[in-house]
């Protein structure tokens, strides 16, 4: 939705199962316009769109794209941004480090982004800007070569000569947002600069990378690495590194009791990656790559004891912290704090809360589009306790 401030708020619908454009199509017509009747009736509703790479393929054949414009007008909704980051299926079978694949080493990956935004373009109402959110160049368990990497900045590049040549043609403003995730090329935010520092060696002097590459500000991933929201979003804007979307999403954070590792056996799922980074005494930390190797783990004898386990499994904005479980929802609220305290940051919001299928049942609402409400409910509250609505 529109929001005060040039601000726009959508869910990403990755949350939705839908690798074929059929199926995304079907998830919007059922579950996103349930969720809109329910939050903005009567309102221009502001889609988040997940589209695989199967799915972008087929909704730039035929009359698809034609036959969803139509839909949108005739149901008052836009899109305002994709999320490029799950190339393949993201839903129901092993996804683990294979969602990073193909990364930006591939022409694959490139090919497909470039697709997203030549889709975005037709779509975007005038005067909004579009984003598309893509994977933090790759995953550090690849261990690439200094090669592959610089392979991986003239693919990015190549982006964003595509994404100059739309903007010129169409008078739209297109971003990409690289998403610093656990466990891969980009985590944090020292290492986003040091990337774009090295992209900017790559071409001397070419100013665009400031208005079509940024980053995607996953509110969950970067309170992972414990990492302060004024202090990582002041960094990035000091390297002047756009802010092209931020994710509002909140982790699993708990003390690493016995009794809490065994209870953490229910956030336990074959699907997805869920990275753990331990808070030591003394204040280092400790990476899991999955929490199964964190539960495996015992301290060592006069190792430094953990304070803090921290993991990357998104949970409902609006739950409320139980004697088990607490979030990391603070760090979201010091990012809509920053938002007020520096306009103009970034103007596209999206709640991002892909794992229903695989959360407790003592997390799940009876169905999605239960979930979806309240969430929009507890984020537009916050934002305006937050003056970020009038």
């Amino acid at each position: 939705m529109k929001l005060a401030h040039g601000l726009h708020l959508a869910y990403c619908t990755n949350i939705h199962r839908g690798e074929s454009w059929e199926e995304t199509f079907h998830s919007l017509k059922q579950d996103t316009m349930a969720v809109k009747q329910q939050v903005a009736p009567d309102e221009p509703y502001a889609i988040g769109l997940r589209l695989g790479a199967a799915a972008a393929k087929q909704l730039s054949q035929g009359s698809h794209l034609r036959d969803f414009r139509h839909w949108m007008d005739q149901n008052n909704c836009y899109v305002f941004t994709i999320n490029g980051f799950p190339y393949g299926t993201f839903h129901g079978t092993r996804v683990k480090e294979d969602v990073y694949r193909p990364d930006w080493t591939s022409q694959e990956r490139l090919d497909y982004t470039n697709l997203l935004f030549d889709l975005l373009v037709e779509m975007l109402p005038e005067g909004v800007e579009g984003s598309v959110s893509t994977v933090p160049v790759s995953y550090k368990g690849f261990d690439l070569s200094d090669r592959a990497l610089g392979e991986a900045r003239k693919h990015l590049w190549k982006c964003v000569d595509h994404l100059e040549h739309l903007s010129a043609r169409t008078g739209k403003k297109l971003h990409l947002g690289l998403e610093p995730e656990p466990m891969c090329t980009l985590e944090t935010s020292k290492e986003a600069t040091r990337f774009f520092d090295q992209m900017r060696q790559d071409r001397r002097g070419d100013m665009r990378i400031e208005e079509h590459l940024g980053i995607n500000y996953d509110c969950c991933h970067l309170a992972l690495q414990y990492e302060n929201p004024h202090e990582a979003l002041g960094r990035l804007a000091s390297h002047k590194i756009k802010i092209s979307k931020i994710h509002l999403s909140s982790a699993l954070k708990v003390r690493p009791t016995n009794e809490v590792r065994q209870s953490l056996e229910a956030f336990n799922d074959a699907v997805y990656f869920h990275q753990v980074i331990e808070r030591q005494q003394g204040g280092g930390l400790h990476r899991y790559r999955d929490l199964p190797e964190a539960l495996a783990s015992a301290p060592e004898e006069g190792a430094a004891q953990a304070e803090e386990w921290r993991i990357h499994f998104h949970i409902p904005l609006h739950q409320v912290p139980v004697a088990l479980y607490d979030n990391t929802s603070d760090h979201l609220l010091g990012t809509l704090d920053y938002l007020k305290a520096h306009p103009g940051t970034c103007s596209h919001l999206e709640m991002e809360t892909y794992t229903w299928e695989v959360m407790p049942d003592t997390m799940k609402s009876r169905h999605v589009v239960d979930q979806l409400v309240e969430e929009y409910r507890w984020t537009l509250g916050q934002m305006k306790q937050h003056g970020l609505l009038n």
